[in-house]
């Protein structure tokens, strides 16, 4: 587990890496702090193992605040203004995030700085270890955190920048990438067909030309992606 903290003036800047972090199972938020100070008697009193600093704070800048910690945790500095770059990194941060920052690219910075650390394995690998031995995950969509089973996954499909999730006996719209269940779901299972589609295996009832049949629903097979369906035969 990692654990996080939140410091930021901008309600709006918790709320978005709060929706991001619910979708990373090995995300823990410890806190929100608005201003330098209450960071400060967080961290005295719990174990944080990442900030996600803003910069441009009230009372106390976050590099003021940074400097003052005689052993910060990693760093993800999140703020708006691309000039303090140079800064943080002469600071040691480990990743830079420019608001507003898309839900891949927080992946990413989390990643780097998992990567950074001794003896830790990439968000991606984490997840896609863990999730075939409890066989689900949870998936935020209509306000709700769904539990899905990949026994009752039929497929997922991009949509602009959300994704449906096809299962047995519904579908949910998810805000997260198509790109990001590739990584999550575990690859004995599941196939990538098309840029817009990932499949499951075992719900294929027939491939016909360029498409494969599951349920109800015929899904083009990309020019690119054949050489998956090849494996079949």
């Amino acid at each position: 587990m990692i654990r996080y903290l939140i410091i930021d003036d901008e309600p709006i800047a918790h709320r978005i890496i709060e929706n991001y972090g619910e979708n990373l199972p090995h995300l823990v938020k410890v806190g929100n702090c608005y201003n330098a100070f209450e960071a400060m008697q967080v961290l005295n009193e719990s174990a944080v193992d990442l900030l996600f600093l803003d910069i441009n704070m009230p009372k106390l800048s976050g590099f003021d605040f940074l400097k003052s910690l005689a052993s910060p945790p990693k760093i993800i500095v999140t703020t708006a203004y691309k000039e303090f770059a140079l800064e943080g990194y002469e600071l040691n941060i480990s990743d830079y995030l420019l608001k507003p920052f898309s839900f891949e690219r927080f992946i990413k910075a989390i990643n780097k700085t998992i990567d950074a650390s001794p003896n830790k394995k990439s968000m991606a690998n984490l997840i896609t270890e863990t999730k075939p031995d409890v066989g689900s995950f949870f998936l935020k969509g209509d306000k709700k955190h769904h539990q899905i089973h990949f026994e009752d996954l039929l497929f997922v499909e991009a949509y602009g920048h959300f994704t449906k999730v096809y299962l047995k006996d519904d579908m949910i719209i998810s805000s997260q990438k198509i790109s990001d269940f590739e990584k999550m779901l575990p690859t004995l299972d599941f196939l990538r067909i098309h840029k817009s589609f990932i499949v499951s295996k075992n719900k294929i009832r027939y491939i016909e030309g360029n498409r494969v049949l599951i349920d109800q629903h015929k899904i083009p097979i990309g020019q690119t992606y054949k050489e998956n369906i090849n494996k079949f035969f």
